[in-house]
This record gives structure tokens, C-alpha cells and sequence, in this order.
């Protein structure tokens, strides 16, 4: 191989040429140095022939095709390029040629960083400026200036790095350290029993945590407080306090979130840093139809906006409300898509802590305690439910008799004074009214009111809910003394009520005397109340017939036709059960066995207890008594006395004699035997 120089212009590409025939190659990279410099690096080349004869001066290039083509190109801008160098070829070894081509081609790799830096440093000894070693070697600023930086690198690092004993991504990574960074981690890499951080492990234990780069920031870097470092050989730089970052980038995330939701997306959910959006969880959802954003934050800070999805179960509620609103059924307010803030054992935590600081205080309030109650009563809650009594009559003479009476007039005022003090309609109970809040309505409504407001709504809510028929009114009644003589007298439906001929008889007595009553003894029941009815509206009853009334009166919680029977059979007398056991007949007459002075004394309402002649009733024990008022076994008329039969056989519980299968069983004439209704003491 003979050098030579040549002029580019009688140059052209050979054959042999590995990329002979492609497209003019990219020299951006080696034109500034070739206009400047001219073409420094020899050219393989052979020498041309025509017709089997050498062509003077011409040559054609086997190696260097880029380099031709840069110095025509600084020749074409009227650059004046020197000769370039070449080394002709052997004629007729065209394998040596395509050899010389490959080798060529294959050595033309880029210079290692320390490499590049020795160099730029050689340069700038020499008073080269970085901005004119850019622009020799055609490169950027950043790039030289990030080479240069390799100076700052203790020498033992960059051999090893020249030895390729570490890495690129190490060897940038401690372009980031400190001296005494990069000591300390010599001294690890020195010690067996430790190991040296490398790679992205090495950027982890120089910033003490996971590096956050500088463009993952939603802030402005100018307004960074805190200080930024960088990666000398790449294009990114690096937070230096974590902390500070995730401060200014909080600010910038909630900011971020205000302008989505202000142009117009329904909901902006803010995932948790580190956990990534989950889209096969999701389904595609427009603003329109209430589609949501999520922002997932990367553990490095890097902020990846989702548009426009919501989860299966939300979109499924979405497309449920648009059909309703293209059905014109919809509420208009689109489709509800907010989760719970709380979890659900979270609320409970909250609501017994509540409870218990709540009930302590209401304890030392009673005032409050009672508004409370009351609000309970009227509106009720999840664990109250209280009923208003339905006062059910069954008979349209008895509703339009209780309707008419004065103590149905007089509650009603009373009502209607409730229900203005509440600021409710009186139409009605106001027992199960909930109104606006609920309970929580009507007590603030009652916290308004003064005490005795509040006991006169209390006393209405409470006769309301009082059972009719219960031992409740009885037990209240005796209480308050309750005059009936003032609220009720004998109408028409109480006569048209009364089916029992010997208490009608018996109140004919009362009424009319003995011998009106036994000269209509056996005419029916019809005719007697009629001949009742004649003297008691034209009040011609002798003084002693007055008593029926005191007598009824005196009676609130019992069925008024049974307790005029037991008034009569108390004070005048009736039939005693025969000695064979069987029970008092409701026909005509005395029954069978009934001797002269025995009379029957009032009982249980399912069945009549007697006595034999004059003796006195026995005591009730105090033990019992207020479970024999409470079940109703017997009325107030008895005034605390106990049947001597009954008092038999509560001295054989105590085992003096007596049992409660040694009672005696009672049928009536004409039916077959077995066990007819049985008096219970308790």
C-alpha cells in the first residue's frame, strides 16, 4: 500500500465499498472539524481504470465514504480543503479491498468518557474555550462541560471506570458524590465484608431514600427552596432533601386537583404514593357522564394523570342514571360517585365514643333527658317504637259513644294544645308523627319549650300510647282517683251492649226495686232494657237506685255490662256452685244446689268464684297483689281481699294443704265431661 494525497473532487465511491449505493450518510457530526481542519485520517482508496487502463489522479475510495462526502460537502460552500490522505490499494485484490472496508467501518467506535475527558482537558490547558471544543466536535454544551466534570472524580475511580471494573450508571451516579461520599464508598468496595451500592442502589444511598429527579416536579424549579444536584452525564438532576420535595410537591398536587375539578370533571381521586392505577379495574367514562380523574404518584414523584375513568361498580350506577334521565326520571344531580371517608369499623369507633361521652353528660341533665324521651315517643327512632292505641271498637254504637263522650272532647283539647306547642298539625295522634329530623326535629323543637310545656306534651304523648283494657289505666286510675260519674254515664250503647239477663235483671232492681225486677224476671233481655231505659230517662229511680251510677263509675278499665253483674252479685247476693261441683247456670232461676244466704261474689272474667253465706273475703298476700292487678284477675271493688277459695290454695303452695292439680274441675249441665276454664291465682 503506497500514501498518497489526492483531490476529493476526483474521487468517487468504489464498488467494493460496504455501503456502496445507500443513501448520502448523516455527517453533521465530522463537517465542522473537516471545515476547519480538512480530512486528517487516511482514505483507503484504489486507483481507477478505463478499458483496462489506470486513470491518472482518479481514485476510487474503499474506506472513508463519510469523509468524502464531508469535504465535497465543505468544498460545494466554498471551502478550500487541502489534499486528503490516502493509501492506494494493491490493483486486483478486491478481498483485501472489502476487507479494508469492514475493518475500517468496525473501528470507528466512540471514545470511552475518561478517554474524552483527558483529551478536553489536554485542550483546555492549551487555551481552547469548552464552547470551541462543542463546536470542533460538533456537540453541545452540557455534554462537554458534563465530560469535563469526570475531573472531579478521585483518579482511582476513573481507572477503575477506564478498566471497566464499574459500570456507566455507577460512574454517573458518583459524579453525584461528594469526596468524602466517594471515600466512604471506596472504603466499602475495599472491605469483603461489605458490600459497595452500585447502579441505582448507589443513587439510593447517596440521596438517603429513593432519587427524585428534577423534572418529576409539578413546581416550578425557581421556587425551589432546597438545592438541586446533577447528573453530570445525563440529562436529569436530583432533589437533595426529599422532604422538602414532597412539601412543595403536595402543594402543587392539590393545586393541580382545584383547576381539574374547576374545569368541570366530576370527582379528582388522588391515589396513594406508590400505588399504581389499576386500569383493568376500571372502565372508560367521559366528563359527561361523571367520569373521574386519578392522579397516581410514583414512589420518585413522578405525577401520571388518568382522564375519564371510573370503577366497574360506579360506571354500572352512571349508565343506570342517564337511563333514568333519558327516561325523564332522573333527580338531575348525575350519578353519585363518592366513597365513604370513613371505613365502617371507623364509624363505629366514632359513634360509640360519641355515644358514651353523650349519654355521660345527659345523665347530669334532666331537663334534657326528659325533651329527649319525649322526642323518642313522638317520632321514635332505630330502638323505640312506640304505637298510639288504635282504639279499635268493633261496633260503630260503641265508637260514636266513646267519640261523644266529654273525656273524649276534653283530651282532644289537650291534643291540639300539644300539637300547636310543637308547631304540628292537630289531625291526628301525635305519637308515630316523625316530621322533618326525626326525633332530632321534635327535641329541638322541645329544648325551645318551658318545663311545664314540655309535661303538658309529655302527658298527651303519654295518653296515647296507654293500652285500652290494660292494667295500666287501672293502676293509673286508682292513682289519680279518676271520677267516671264526671266523664261517662249510662247511653244507649251501653244498654244495647248488655247481653247477660240476670245483670240486666239485677240493674232493673237496682233501678226500679225488687218488685219491678222479679215481675219481669223471666221476660227477655229486650224487654227488661227497655223497662231500664224508661226509668232511668224519665229518672223516676228510688234514692237507693242511685247507687248503680257510683257503682259503674267507680269502675274505668273493666267492661262496664260485666261490672254492674259483679256490683249486684257483691252487695245483694247470688247463686253458689253446687255441692257436686257443677257451675251456676246463666238461665232462669236459682241454680241446682243453691241453699237460702249463699250468694256469688265477683271473680275472674272467665269464670265466677262464690262463697257460702256471709263470711268476709280473705286477704290478698302482699307478695301477690300486684301481679293479681297487673294480670286484671280481679276488680278494684274487691279492695284488697282474696276469695277463701283461693286463699285455700295458696296456703297448699306453701304446703299446708292443697294443689294446683287438686282443683276442682266444673262442667256445665249438658255437655260432655272434660276440663271447662279454671280459675289461676296468678
Amino acid at each position: 500500500m503506497k500514501l498518497a494525497f489526492a483531490d476529493p473532487r476526483n474521487m468517487t465511491v468504489s464498488p467494493l465499498n460496504m455501503n456502496y449505493g445507500r443513501p448520502d450518510p448523516d455527517i453533521a457530526d465530522i463537517a465542522p472539524s473537516i471545515r476547519q481542519r480538512g480530512v486528517l485520517l487516511t482514505m483507503l482508496v484504489q486507483e481507477k481504470t478505463q478499458d483496462g487502463a489506470v486513470v491518472p489522479g482518479h481514485f476510487e475510495i474503499v474506506a472513508g465514504r463519510r469523509r468524502w462526502f464531508a469535504a465535497m460537502a465543505a468544498i460545494a460552500q466554498g471551502v478550500e480543503i487541502d489534499p486528503v490522505p490516502i493509501g492506494i490499494l494493491a490493483p486486483g485484490d478486491d478481498a483485501a479491498a472489502i476487507e479494508a472496508s469492514l475493518i475500517e467501518n468496525l473501528a470507528r467506535l466512540p471514545a470511552d468518557e475518561v478517554t474524552c475527558w483527558e483529551t478536553f482537558a489536554k485542550l483546555i490547558r492549551k487555551g481552547r474555550a469548552p464552547e470551541q471544543i462543542a463546536a470542533t466536535f460538533h456537540m453541545t454544551d452540557a455534554v462537554v462541560r458534563r465530560t469535563l466534570a469526570l475531573g472531579n472524580l478521585l483518579p482511582r475511580i476513573r481507572g477503575l471506570y477506564r478498566r471497566e471494573a464499574i459500570d456507566v450508571a455507577t460512574v454517573r451516579s458518583l459524579t453525584l458524590a461528594t469526596k468524602s461520599q466517594q471515600k466512604e464508598w471506596l472504603a466499602m468496595l475495599d472491605d469483603p465484608e461489605r458490600r459497595a451500592p452500585t447502579g441505582a442502589q448507589l443513587k439510593t444511598w447517596l440521596f438517603g431514600g429513593a432519587s427524585i429527579p428534577a423534572k418529576n416536579a409539578l413546581f416550578r424549579l425557581d421556587d425551589y427552596p432546597g438545592q438541586i444536584i446533577a447528573d453530570l452525564f445525563g440529562d436529569d438532576s436530583y432533589f437533595t432533601d426529599p422532604n422538602l420535595f414532597w412539601t412543595c410537591q403536595n402543594q402543587a398536587l392539590a393545586a393541580k386537583r382545584e383547576a381539574l375539578l374547576a374545569d368541570g370533571w366530576n370527582a379528582v381521586e388522588v391515589l396513594e404514593t406508590g400505588r399504581s392505577f389499576e386500569s383493568w379495574k376500571h372502565e372508560r367514562v367521559s366528563k359527561a357522564k361523571g367520569g373521574k380523574v386519578f392522579l397516581a404518584i410514583s414512589s420518585r414523584g413522578e405525577v401520571t394523570t388518568h382522564e375519564g375513568w371510573l370503577s366497574a361498580k360506579e360506571a354500572r350506577r352512571a349508565e343506570a342514571a342517564a337511563a333514568k334521565a333519558a327516561r325523564g326520571e332522573g333527580d338531575g344531580d348525575g350519578p353519585k360517585t363518592d366513597r365513604a371517608e370513613v371505613t365502617s369499623a371507623q364509624q363505629t369507633y366514632i359513634d360509640l365514643h360519641r355515644h358514651a361521652a353523650v349519654r355521660a353528660v345527659l345523665a347530669d341533665h334532666a331537663g334534657v333527658a326528659l325533651r329527649l324521651l319525649v322526642a323518642h315517643a313522638v317520632a321514635g327512632s332505630a330502638l323505640w317504637r312506640v304505637e298510639a292505641d288504635p282504639r279499635r271498637a268493633g261496633h260503630e254504637a260503641v265508637s260514636a259513644s266513646v267519640e261523644a263522650s266529654p273525656a273524649e272532647a276534653r283530651f282532644r283539647a289537650k291534643q291540639a294544645g300539644a300539637a300547636a306547642l310543637l308547631g304540628v298539625e292537630a289531625d291526628g295522634d301525635l305519637v308515630g308523627r316523625k316530621g322533618d329530623g326525626g326525633a332530632a326535629g321534635v327535641f329541638a323543637k322541645l329544648l325551645s319549650l318551658p318545663d311545664a310545656d314540655v309535661l303538658a306534651v309529655a302527658a298527651v304523648v303519654m295518653g296515647e300510647a296507654l293500652a285500652a283494657g290494660s292494667a295500666e289505666v287501672e293502676a293509673a286510675g286508682l292513682h289519680m282517683k279518676v271520677d267516671m260519674a264526671a266523664f261517662w254515664s249510662p247511653d244507649a250503647a251501653f244498654f244495647e251492649l248488655i247481653r247477660d239477663r240476670e245483670a240486666v235483671n239485677a240493674m232493673l232492681k237496682e233501678v226500679g226495686g225488687k218488685k219491678v225486677a222479679d215481675g219481669n224476671l223471666a221476660e227477655k233481655v229486650k224487654t227488661q232494657k227497655a223497662i231500664l231505659r224508661d226509668f232511668l230517662e224519665r229518672d223516676e229511680r228510688p234514692s237507693q237506685g242511685r247507687a248503680l251510677d257510683a257503682a259503674l263509675a267507680d269502675l274505668p278499665g273493666w267492661r262496664l255490662h260485666q261490672a254492674a253483674l259483679r256490683h249486684r252479685r257483691a252487695e245483694q247476693g247470688g247463686r253458689a256452685p253446687a255441692a257436686s261441683g257443677q257451675g251456676p247456670r246463666r238461665g232462669r232461676g236459682p241454680g241446682p244446689g243453691r241453699g237460702p244466704g249463699q250468694r256469688s261474689q265477683p271473680g275472674h272474667p272467665r269464670g265466677r268464684m262464690s262463697r257460702r253465706g256471709g263470711r268476709r273475703l280473705a286477704p290478698i298476700p302482699p307478695d301477690l297483689e300486684p301481679r293479681v292487678r297487673r294480670r286484671g284477675v280481679f276488680p278494684m271493688t274487691l279492695g284488697g281481699r282474696w276469695p277463701p277459695r283461693l286463699a285455700a290454695r295458696r296456703r297448699g303452695r306453701s304446703g299446708l294443704e292443697g294443689s294446683r292439680s287438686g282443683r276442682r274441675r266444673r262442667r256445665r249441665p249438658g255437655r260432655r265431661r272434660g276440663r271447662s276454664p279454671t280459675l289461676e291465682a296468678g
